[in-house]
């Protein structure tokens, strides 16, 4: 059954149930109406329209649809979906048939909230948020921490918000919540109120580590790197007895770019093969060959019983230092277990650095026609040849493995996702249209395709509302996905919607600092005459992936 017949069905269902049976019955006179019959065309118009991806006509029909039934269920999903689309009528008339129906939970006042600070209503959404804060568990002020973000009509307005809850001593007195909150401050780019809190914080919880660590990310913000050191080495020597802590210690350490420091971090303590994997991989990273060795002589010393995962590590370990042939031995050493494909894989990838591609495509096609395999090693084996034909730029042996695995394979989705890929970054957009394409007839809700064949549309084609209703159905799904979000910031800036994707693309940002958010933010920004501020974001974009096309693309923009 495809995914809108099968949602719609399950309302349905929840409708019927809902009915009693005198209700059912047929009247002996004029029959009365019946609420679902009343609820099942526009119902079925609104999934429809969902899945189609016009959200403000699904909005529409499921207002229709929410007043007919008086459910709760739907009534929530309805204003979800009026709140989504930007449909602030709707969704008031949502909210008053929610709140006759007893609404009280985190997802109704944090629609009440959301609709509150659309409007422009600070003082009623704070009544709300403050609610949120005092439920005794951690769902209200996490409900509170996804409205600032996603229900805001931009970055100011959730910065004067969270400045007045801070101000009223409304956030709940838990750690967590003040960290999450400092971190919000930090990704909305409000540096000052992030201090407040840091100042609050520490007063609350003074000696606590980890408010050391929301330090530490403030200052690393602000681009203050020596202070932020200064202030790990103060927490340092207490994470050798707190692996959570040793790791958030290491990650800051990476993130400043530290990668000898988060070394060490890491080494403090007892070590696993977790441990000593995240070693090999900063030392590889840092390109400390000598330390690497250390480390490789310290394993080896301990991997001569065959122990499958020790045996493994030693693998990778040996290919960070490129000693492929030891590396090789050692997964050919593997003698069994879950470890055992994995090595095999990594063997034939290690065959190949050899220059010794033959057997390395010998031994993954003897993976693939092995029929005690499992079949996602099998299909793996498919995906690791495609990738190191496309390693050696031989386009058409790349796409011969992608043929042969849907041969054996028919229809698997990953194979079709990664041979998408593979047409987009050869300019072959209507073959990569009819990959994704055909994903979406396999799984109409896989959200990954939706976003992908809409992103690509939008930034390869001029087809922006076809795009747009692609981005719309991944929205409607995870409204708080930040690749999603840009995607939907960078269809509305093909539209010319500049304003509109500003917000949705400084949403995004807040949700996660990537490289591409910040090279689409800054090519809306240079086109809005923001000049300074765009090139502040190619900047950031630089710092964190100095590789991506995108920011390529507005580097050739912003040039003088």
């Amino acid at each position: 059954m495809q995914a809108p017949l099968r949602l719609f069905m399950s309302a349905v269902l929840l409708l019927l149930a809902s009915v009693s049976p005198a209700s059912a019955a047929p009247a002996a006179k004029a029959p009365a109406a019946d609420p679902v019959i009343e609820t099942l065309e526009p119902l079925m118009a609104a999934e429809f329209a969902l899945q189609s991806g016009r959200l403000e006509e699904a909005s529409r029909w499921y207002l229709q649809a929410a007043l007919a039934a008086d459910d709760e269920a739907l009534t929530e999903r309805a204003t979800r979906i009026a709140l989504l689309s930007r449909d602030d009528e709707s969704a008031a008339r949502l909210l008053e048939l929610w709140r006759s129906q007893g609404g009280t939970s985190v997802n109704f006042l944090g629609a009440e909230a959301s609709l509150a600070l659309r409007r422009g209503e600070e003082r009623k959404a704070q009544r709300f948020l403050i609610r949120l804060l005092g439920m005794p568990d951690d769902e209200g002020w996490r409900q509170v921490l996804g409205v600032m973000i996603a229900g805001a009509r931009d970055p100011a307005q959730s910065a004067r918000v969270l400045e007045a809850l801070v101000r009223g001593g409304s956030i709940p007195p838990k750690l967590q919540a003040w960290l999450a909150f400092g971190g919000l401050a930090q990704r909305l780019e409000q540096p000052e109120l992030a201090e407040r809190i840091v100042a609050e914080v520490l007063k609350r919880f003074p000696g606590e580590p980890r408010v050391a660590l929301l330090r530490v990310s403030q200052l690393r913000e602000a681009r203050r790197v020596d202070e932020a050191r200064e202030v790990l080495a103060t927490i340092a020597e207490r994470a050798s007895d707190d692996d959570e802590l040793r790791l958030a210690i290491a990650y800051e350490y990476d993130t400043l770019g530290d990668l000898a420091a988060a070394e060490a971090t890491l080494a403090r303590g007892e070590q696993d093969d977790q441990t000593y994997g995240l070693r090999a991989s900063l030392l590889a990273r840092a390109k400390d060959n000598a330390s690497l060795l250390a480390l490789y002589e310290e394993l080896r010393a301990r991997g001569q019983v065959p122990d499958p995962r020790r045996r493994l590590l030693l693998g990778q370990v040996a290919e960070f230092l490129k000693r492929y042939d030891e590396a090789l031995g050692w997964y050919q050493g593997v003698p069994g277990g879950e470890q055992r494909l994995p090595a095999m894989l990594r063997s034939a990838n290690v065959l190949h650095e050899l220059d010794r591609a033959d057997e390395a495509f010998a031994q993954l096609h003897e993976m693939q026609a092995d029929a005690s395999t499992s079949d996602t090693a099998r299909r793996d084996a498919y995906l690791l040849e495609a990738s190191l034909h496309e390693r050696d730029e031989d386009a058409a042996a790349e796409k011969d493995a992608f043929s042969r695995g849907l041969a054996a394979f028919p229809d698997d989705l990953e194979i079709l996702y990664a041979r998408a890929l593979s047409w987009e970054r050869g300019d072959d957009i209507p073959r990569a249209e009819a990959d994704l394409r055909r994903i979406l007839v396999i799984d109409p809700e896989s959200v990954a395709a939706l976003n992908a064949l809409g992103y690509t549309l939008a930034d390869r084609t001029d087809r922006y509302q076809e795009a747009l209703e692609l981005i719309n159905r991944a929205r409607a799904a995870e409204p708080d996905n930040a690749a999603i979000t840009d995607s939907y910031g960078w269809v509305l800036y093909r539209l010319g919607r500049n304003e509109e994707a500003l917000v949705a693309l400084r949403q995004a940002f807040a949700l996660q600092k990537d490289a591409e958010i910040a090279a689409h933010l800054a090519e809306v920004l240079w086109t809005l005459g923001r000049r300074d501020e765009a090139r502040k974001y190619v900047e950031e974009a630089k710092r964190i992936d100095p590789d991506n096309r995108a920011l390529k693309r507005v580097q050739e923009l912003t040039a003088p």
